[in-house]
């Protein structure tokens, strides 16, 4: 009796699920980089210059709901890039705090010390407060924020589901 029961939950189960619809893709030089569901994330800029951001509600027939608005996805010119495993900018951001931290460590030290002002540093000084504050900055400003759709990016609507009409 409980294997026919449990039989007929597992027959049951396809009637009381509910299937994923539409998949709106990032492929990046017609590669896969990211796919974005139902209930996924997104922060976007249209081709009319604002910027939106909120949870997929819904894909449907090339159009994509997005806090109560419709957008079809061909008015999508930038995604804003979300966190993935290792953030360079963070890491930059925090190796210019202590670049910063380490060369006003020195000039305290050096005031403290009432030395004068060019001995407040050493040659070792300048190289790691000069590396952390450079390396720092240039992970910030160079590591890509944004998919820029059109050149290297291009956005695919995949409709997986049929049409009921």
């Amino acid at each position: 009796m409980m294997y026919k029961l449990f039989i007929l939950f597992i027959c049951l189960i396809p009637f009381c699920s509910q299937a994923q619809n539409d998949v709106l893709v990032l492929q990046r030089r017609g590669m896969h980089e990211r796919a974005y569901t139902v209930g996924d994330p997104l922060v976007f800029e249209t081709i009319y210059g604002q910027w939106f951001s909120g949870t997929i509600e819904d894909l449907h027939h090339d159009t994509v709901f997005i806090s109560g608005q419709a957008f079809n996805y061909h008015e999508i010119a930038v995604i804003r890039r979300t966190k993935t495993n290792f953030n360079w900018s963070e890491a930059g951001a925090f190796m210019m705090a202590v670049g910063a931290v380490w060369t006003g460590v020195s000039v305290v030290n050096g005031l403290l010390r009432q030395d004068h002002p060019n001995q407040w540093f050493t040659t070792g000084g300048y190289v790691i407060g000069g590396a952390l504050l450079g390396g720092g900055f240039l992970l910030v400003e160079l590591t890509s924020k944004y998919y820029k759709l059109g050149g290297r990016f291009k956005l695919v609507y995949l409709q997986i589901t049929k049409d009921k009409r």
